[in-house]
């Protein structure tokens, strides 16, 4: 199962409470306190983890609460601190205070920890209130409580080329083709359910990249028709965009009809997403209709285009070497993940 938004509560641990004692020993007639303090609660942490590509753990145990810090003890002993609560999110979880809408954290790099809600800290003991005029106290603090909220988790996830298109586009074909990922295949639209990531591997130069497949689009979705609306996040923090196109106008669509719906969906969406770099990749070049198709596409459309077929392997290469000579002179190489 596939979650990319859940709502989860919250509680760090709280302090432990100050210890009242007093020493006790034989050659120290007048004694005095040595209650010790509380230990203080522990944090619940957000952890970015590169293992983890979905929300699902968080779907099935929402409430999540630290250990609280032990109580105070005799002889000037300090509780144990509780131990922390360690939520691993996988990268590009965005966390949002559901009580005030605010995003409070942005998970983006492996190990990247944020403490989300802090432990409260821990009484003090008697040997606090100690003073000229009161040598015996009696008097210890209660811990601190610690720091709860609920809170909504939302992953976009990070891709460097996010691959949008109409549904049987052949998206998870092209996946297929570059990418290690094995998305479901077959000659029907809406095969693919869920975003699905990918890594496009340069062996040649060391270098890798993700690409981000959603579900495919079509009229009316930023109105939430069909399924493709639901994951759009996942595209907006990619670097690329790619726009597959049936160039063969299967099931008698027209190619220049879906391009232009593809924007307007995404403009409805997020104005945002068309300010970003985008290449137009024809596929399905091997059917015969493609040719007249892609003529009129060039006609009306002055974009830049590459011209594949994931059934054959044409121009795959290409579109490779293409999409990370953009990405590059987007990111910069150093911002090029490198393959393990």
């Amino acid at each position: 199962m596939f979650v990319d938004e859940c709502v989860i509560k919250v509680h760090a641990g709280d302090g432990g409470r100050g210890c009242v004692s007093f020493r006790r020993e034989k050659f120290e007639p007048w004694g005095g306190p040595n209650g010790g303090d509380g230990g203080r609660g522990g944090d619940v942490v957000l952890l970015g983890d590169c293992n983890t590509n979905n929300l699902v753990d968080y779907k099935y145990r929402p409430h999540w609460k630290a250990e609280r810090g032990e109580h105070g003890l005799g002889s000037d002993c300090t509780g144990r601190e509780g131990t922390h609560a360690i939520l691993k999110l996988p990268l590009g979880t965005v966390v949002i205070n559901t009580e005030t809408g605010q995003t409070v954290a942005e998970i983006t790099e492996d190990g990247q920890r944020v403490v989300l809600c802090k432990g409260g800290n821990g009484g003090w003991g008697n040997t606090h209130f100690k003073t000229s005029v009161n040598r015996a106290p009696r008097k210890a603090n209660p811990g601190h409580p610690g720091e709860n909220g609920v809170f909504r988790l939302v992953l976009k996830s990070i891709a460097d080329v996010g691959l949008v298109g109409y549904p049987n586009a052949g998206k998870s074909s092209l996946t297929t083709a570059i990418t290690q990922a094995r998305p479901k295949t077959a000659a029907y639209p809406f095969t693919t359910l869920h975003p699905q990531i990918g890594v496009i591997e340069y062996p040649e130069s060391g270098q890798r990249m993700l690409l981000a497949d959603v579900p495919g689009l079509i009229e009316g979705a930023s109105e939430n028709r069909g399924l493709g609306h639901r994951f759009l996040r996942h595209i907006e923090r990619c670097a690329v965009l790619v726009f597959l196109i049936d160039m063969a106008g299967v099931d008698d669509r027209d190619p220049r009809e879906d391009y232009r719906i593809l924007l307007q969906e995404l403009e409805l969406y997020s104005p945002e997403l068309l300010e970003k770099p985008r290449l137009v990749v024809a596929n399905k070049m091997d059917l015969p209709a493609a040719a007249a198709h892609l003529t009129k596409f060039k006609r009306k459309y002055k974009v830049p285009l590459l011209e594949i077929s994931c059934l054959q392997g044409d121009g795959l290469e290409k579109l490779k070497k293409e999409l990370l000579k953009r990405v590059i002179a987007l990111r910069g190489p150093d911002k090029i993940m490198r393959i393990k």
